[in-house]
């Protein structure tokens, strides 16, 4: 075997052309469905001028819906035991702040009581989520 002789030696590549073309269509494939992903339980959200606030994704949201059920983040807890599931989240929590997002239609003093469990739990902050009023900007 010659040392200058370069057709005996063994080429190899690897085609990546598939592979980018496989990436580029998973790509538009999340861009399309990622809105479409949301978060929580579908709450109709009271209208405000308020600047959009930034949340984290280790927040924790409770939500009130239309029928007056209750979920802590996604998980939908009974009435009951709201205040006690909540006094067991804290306890391993530094950030002692919650997001309230109740459905506008929900009589205010059921609002107002699930505050005061809140409240109750040790927390010293409550959020309330609303959406923007685009109407009077």
């Amino acid at each position: 075997m010659n040392a200058g002789d370069s057709s005996n030696q063994l080429m190899s590549e690897i085609n990546v052309t598939p592979f980018v073309d496989v990436m580029l269509v998973l790509l538009i494939i999340f861009m399309v469905t990622a809105p479409m992903m949301t978060q929580g339980e579908k709450v109709s959200l009271p209208e405000t001028t308020s600047e959009p606030l930034k949340l984290d994704e280790k927040q924790l949201v409770i939500t009130i819906d239309k029928k007056k059920q209750l979920y802590i983040n996604d998980f939908k807890v009974s009435s009951s035991f709201f205040k006690e599931k909540l006094l067991k989240i804290m306890e391993s929590r530094q950030n002692k702040e919650v997001y309230l997002k109740a459905d506008k239609d929900i009589v205010y003093g059921y609002v107002v009581k699930i505050m005061a469990e809140i409240k109750a739990s040790g927390i010293n902050k409550i959020g309330m989520l609303t959406v923007p009023d685009v109407k009077n900007k």
